[in-house]
């Protein structure tokens, strides 16, 4: 990550070449994560299939985010966070724009980029000022609607501030990249004309997955129901943790936990009650490189819930791994898994419909096996991997690169 700067100007070289020609081309890659949670992982995949693509990047983000273990994030930024009011600390992050400014600016001079991208943050106006100053493209990646968000779950004080400065960034975009269709409609809601809205959706290094093994036919005497990622109470896994307790038939279930978060303890104390710790298991947070390995491990991959306009990457990784997929039914869940046919969906508003799916799946082995390998099959037609992500992009800041030249 490029940090620290002095003596900088808001001037700095044209864009390299803006012709659009199919040649590598030099991205200045913005954030302001400081974790290294589901948007690290994120940014690392989207980067590195980038960079295998042959383009160059350059990241410019805060230090904190290099020195951020897995699961962890900074100290400093969390203590403030904590030291301060709300109204201030939202001032804060709104001020941190101007040092990042200069970071920016100053990659900008040494990198002579053809394009910005960068990953939205609420409160974070710098790539979209330096993009209109340079007079490059600006392409901005949204995960989900921050203002709303903040504003229901997060406490936000700035309510004004904090939309103000969300619509100043999605409308500079040259293009507004959301990860699902529910999302492009608050893109477009915010000001954004529709025709700069694409559509990328998270996506998987398929290579990680090789193609899983033909599950045979006969029924098991036991199976494993999975869930990876960082556990909530809103998720509803204890659900499944007394539906498991409460099934005397066949075949015997037991349930595997890759992540942590903050429903653990009180799912780790439910099992124990229950009777059933021997068949509750959490892994805890594991490296990248063995995920592929543990959801090769389910039989039936869980999403008991999901954000109504998020794409989970669990999804994607459950795809590729040829598994057999239980998710609730909304709308952008349909835009990556179809009912019967590369998953089972459930009504959440129905009570016990996500059980009856699990008990569908347990009982039927040619059901699983028919919606896992339809599933990966899935992601191979449509390309839902990262470096077809790469590919997205680039084609996006060429063909920006090409209308800029000829007008």
């Amino acid at each position: 990550m490029d940090r620290g700067v002095t003596g900088l100007t808001d001037t700095a070289p044209p864009a390299a070449a803006a012709t659009g020609e199919d040649r590598p081309l030099r991205i200045l890659y913005s954030h302001r994560i400081q974790s290294r949670d589901g948007q690290g992982v994120h940014l690392q995949a989207l980067v590195d299939a980038l960079r295998a693509e042959g383009h160059e990047v350059r990241v410019v983000g805060p230090a904190a985010f290099d020195r951020a273990e897995l699961g962890g994030e900074s100290r400093f930024f969390s203590g403030l966070r904590r030291a301060l009011p709300p109204f201030a600390a939202e001032l804060a992050e709104l001020a941190y724009s101007a040092p990042s400014y200069l970071r920016l600016a100053k990659a900008a001079r040494e990198f002579r980029p053809d394009v910005i991208y960068e990953r939205y943050n609420l409160l974070y106006i710098s790539g979209a000022v330096l993009a209109r100053r340079l007079g490059l493209p600006f392409l901005v990646e949204v995960n989900a609607p921050l203002a709303e968000e903040r504003t229901r779950f997060g406490n936000l004080r700035l309510q004004k501030l904090a939309r103000w400065s969300e619509a100043f960034v999605w409308r500079r975009g040259d293009r507004v990249l959301p990860v699902t269709e529910v999302l492009a409609g608050h893109v477009a809601a915010a000001g954004v004309p529709r025709e700069r809205i694409v559509v990328i959706p998270n996506g998987i290094h398929l290579e990680e997955f090789p193609a899983p093994a033909a599950e045979p036919a006969a029924a098991r005497e036991t199976l494993t129901l999975g869930f990876i990622g960082f556990v909530r109470d809103w998720h509803g896994i204890d659900q499944v943790v007394r539906a498991i307790a409460a099934w005397q038939g066949m075949p015997r279930l037991s349930l595997l936990m890759v992540g942590d978060g903050p429903a653990r303890p009180g799912l780790e104390k439910l099992a124990a009650e229950l009777g059933i710790a021997d068949r509750v298991t959490f892994t805890g947070l594991a490296p990248r490189e063995e995920v592929p390995g543990l959801i090769a491990g389910f039989d039936i991959a869980l999403q008991p819930a999901a954000v109504p306009y998020a794409s989970p990457l669990k999804v994607f990784e459950y795809m590729a791994a040829g598994r057999a997929i239980v998710a609730p039914d909304q709308p952008n869940l349909r835009e990556v898994l179809a009912d019967d046919a590369t998953a089972l969906l459930f009504d959440s508003a129905r009570p016990g419909a996500m059980w009856d799916a699990v008990l569908r799946l347990a009982t039927d082995p040619a059901l699983r096996a028919r919606l896992g390998a339809a599933a990966r099959e899935e992601v191979l037609r449509r390309d839902l991997t990262w470096d077809g992500n790469a590919r997205r992009v680039a084609a996006l800041a060429r063909a920006e690169l090409r209308a800029r030249a000829a007008r």
